[in-house]
């Protein structure tokens, strides 16, 4: 090293003297990357928490112009994923569905008022009850994301709610004659407790979504002011602005329009067979318990048969393979391996792919983990393929079925994701003794595997890392004058191609690397190339003072909650949902493990546990809660579980429309259960304090209830159709990741048309 430098040069290493430069040999490369073949650098912009992604992608690319200006002719810089993009067009077709629900629930109100007039007034309480909805965002510090706008499309149906009510209630009371200031003001004075009441039964289903723990419950936390600001804000607009704008703008007619007058009749019609259908069912009152068993039952039943999972698989048009090659493999293995892969996946679908990224060795988890490698499969925007990024998957699955020199498994992004880039199912095996849980791999494996429920399973503990231990004969180094820390010196410097400094050649600094070549360091037997100085000055070959030995071991430990740990990574088969691989897991568990081992979930599992208990919590504190501010508000026990016997009709609507149309129940399908349970309370609420004013006006209970549920039909109608309408487009998957928004649609819908 004294007489000669040493300098990479491309993938060459070369040798500097004082006139030129020599060849010494190949580049000994560790890792490396590549999109298409080419090779690369990657640059990642992770942003901060709380930072605005989209405003950091903007940046991002103002400034990458600059930089292109000055790099060299031969550099290409290209963009390989951008999930900004993805946040950018989910954010757009939610407000595409915004503006489609707001147009579904003016055409139900102008149908069902018929007058222009009429139908204006509950409008204006729309564009009202969602800037003062932004307003209670900008103050708590919430963000413009995909939840708290999904909270305004469904805020669309409920905000006109009770402005409909009360619009209604006035409007009828103008249609039998009364001048419009005085039917507004005795309109709003009949219908005021009812709006109240219905306001905080909303409130009240949405506060325990504060109460939801682990991501999710963070996500949903903002979904659920989202909508109670806006329930709120809109029951206030329609308590004071409505009945001043119905004094203003409604008007005694002596005539009706021709579209009010075609279409009467059939109102009429609709209410006379209501009403009828109402007196018939209400003389056989005990068919009430029956179907509320019946729904008791359907709820048990299709619960049970609905698989469940965190949350739907959206298309994002990435999906991300791992490769796994044989322990000690090293890089040239895995380079040769990860070739073989990238052809596969070209093979498969060429036409759906835009670009794979790859990478060969990247050392994750530790240096000694050569033998890994990854490829991220970049698919073209959704509107320029003909199959979908789960239509892909199989076929990139069945093309790798040939290549036998890696193992290899195929996972989407998460719809929701847990901070790990793991497999869905991950189940973690502890012990304070790490030679037992060691004992215990091979059995959890081989049970593991043989379930249908599976399609790859791993463990990330191994013991078949190939070692080779280097032992120093002490006594005879002692002999000759020679120390374990010398001998360790010299096998480092010749094996560990490690840096030794930096030297700078016209300008350029280069690393000073010393190793020996890679003919001479492939063999055990080459220890006698090494040659360490005695005591009298004679080199002495190191392998006299060593022997060798073979061995294998665990190239990294882990531990989790402090114990030794182990955990095995599934991922689900098809048909299969996480619910069925975390059961499966947990009953290898029972079979393999005995008392002194403890088990844990990770990852989505785990979410997928911490979620459904939470979501059971807020279900029940939901009810409670509805059942307690209505005690409240009506003074009586009895009222209130009149109108909560509506739920279970409400939950088994949702739960039929999920069975149907082949969904999940999942974090998405659970909210919408939940709000069910306001949404139909709503009805319930308007007919039974009408109940409660016909009573006390002299009419019998029979004659009380006839009366306020056919008084009562047209605006529950509205209020239905509205809601359900303003929900459709959500149930309808238009755009870019409203896969993972449907089954909230059709929960929500399914719910509200039995419920009501």
């Amino acid at each position: 090293f004294n007489e000669r430098v040493i300098k990479r040069d491309g993938d060459r290493v070369v040798r500097f003297r004082d006139v030129g430069f020599a060849e010494i040999g190949p580049l000994n490369q560790r890792t490396i990357m590549r999109r298409d073949g080419a090779i690369m650098v990657g640059v990642v912009l992770r942003p901060q928490s709380g930072a605005n992604e989209i405003a950091i992608a903007e940046e991002f690319y103002r400034r990458l112009e600059i930089i292109k200006r000055d790099l060299p002719q031969d550099i290409e810089v290209d963009i390989a994923f951008d999930t900004s993009r993805f946040i950018l067009d989910s954010i757009r077709e939610v407000l595409q569905t915004l503006v489609v629900a707001l147009l579904l629930v003016c055409l139900t109100i102008y149908v069902f008022l018929r007058e222009w007039r009429t139908t204006l007034i509950p409008i204006v309480t729309i564009p009202i009850a969602l800037s003062g909805t932004f307003f209670v965002l900008y103050i708590a510090g919430f963000s413009i994301n995909v939840l708290t706008l999904l909270g305004l499309v469904l805020a669309i149906g409920l905000v006109v709610d009770d402005a409909i009510v009360v619009v209604e209630n006035i409007y009828k009371r103008v249609e039998q004659g009364e001048q419009p200031r005085k039917a507004a003001a005795e309109g709003v004075k009949e219908i005021f407790f009812a709006v109240i009441a219905t306001t905080l039964a909303l409130v009240a289903v949405f506060a325990p979504l504060l109460f939801l723990g682990g991501l999710t419950g963070v996500l949903f936390q903002e979904f659920g002011v989202t909508l109670a600001a806006a329930v709120v804000i809109s029951s206030f607009v329609a308590l004071s602005l409505a009945p001043m704008l119905c004094s203003r703008l409604l008007k005694t007619r002596a005539r009706h329009p021709a579209f009010y007058r075609a279409t009467e009749p059939m109102f009429q019609g609709m209410a006379e067979n209501y009403r009828a259908s109402l007196r018939a069912f209400l003389s056989r009152r005990w068919l009430a318990p029956v179907v509320f068993l019946l729904c008791a039952a359907v709820i048990t039943v299709v619960y049970r048969s609905l698989p469940q999972e965190l949350a739907p698989l959206e298309d994002r048009g990435i999906v991300r393979l791992n490769a796994v090659g044989p322990e000690g493999a090293g890089f040239d293995y895995m380079y040769d391996a990860m070739n073989d892969v990238d052809d596969s996946i070209r093979s498969a679908s060429p036409e759906e792919l835009s670009g794979i990224i790859t990478m060969t060795s990247p050392g994750y988890g530790a240096s000694a983990t050569t033998n890994r490698g990854f490829s991220r499969i970049i698919l073209k925007d959704p509107s320029e393929r003909k199959l979908s990024q789960q239509e892909v998957v199989p076929m990139v699955a069945k093309a790798l079925a040939d290549v036998t020199s890696v193992q290899t498994y195929i996972r989407q992004p998460a719809t929701i994701s847990t901070g790990s880039g793991s497999l869905p199912v991950q189940f973690v095996v502890q012990n304070s003794d790490i030679e037992r849980v060691r004992e215990i791999i091979p059995t959890f494996l081989q049970s593991a595997r043989a379930r249908p429920e599976f399609s790859f399973v791993q463990v990330d503990l191994k013991f078949s890392q190939p070692e080779l231990v280097v032992d120093i004969d002490r006594a005879r180094a002692d002999a000759i004058g020679v120390s374990a820390r010398e001998i360790a010196d010299v096998v480092q410097a010749a094996l560990s191609g490690q840096r030794y400094g930096y030297f700078i050649k016209d300008g350029e600094q280069y690393e000073i690397i010393g190793q020996m070549l890679r003919e001479a360091r492939n063999d055990p037997s080459d220890l006698s190339r090494l040659l360490v100085r005695a005591a009298d000055g004679t080199l002495i070959a190191v392998d006299n003072l060593v022997s060798l030995r073979e061995q294998s071991s665990a190239p990294v430990l882990y531990r989790f909650n402090r114990f030794a740990a182990a955990t095995f990574s599934a991922n689900l088969a098809d048909g299969y949902a996480l619910r069925d691989g975390i059961d499966a897991m947990r009953e290898v568990g029972d079979t393999v493990l005995d008392d002194s081992f403890a088990t844990e979930h990770d990852g989505q599992s785990r979410e997928f546990d911490d979620t459904g208990s939470s979501l059971a919590f807020v279900f029940g504190f939901a009810l409670l809660l509805i059942y307690l501010v209505l005690s409240a508000q009506f003074e009586s026990f009895r009222d209130p579980l009149a109108i909560m016997l509506t739920v279970p009709m409400a939950i088994t609507g949702g739960l039929l429309a999920l069975w149907y149309f082949g969904q999940t129940l999942n974090i998405f399908s659970q909210i919408g259960l939940i709000m069910l349970i306001g949404l139909v309370t709503k009805n319930g609420i308007l007919i039974v304090e009408f109940a409660n004013q016909r009573r006390a006006a002299g009419l019998s209970i029979a004659d009380a209830v006839e009366e306020a549920a056919a008084a009562r039909f047209r605006p529950i109608l509205m209020t239905t159709l509205s809601t359900v309408l303003g929900t459709l487009p959500i149930a309808l998957a238009l755009g870019a990741g409203a896969q993972s928004r449907v089954p909230l649609g059709l929960a929500v819908i399914g719910g509200m048309l039995l419920g009501s």
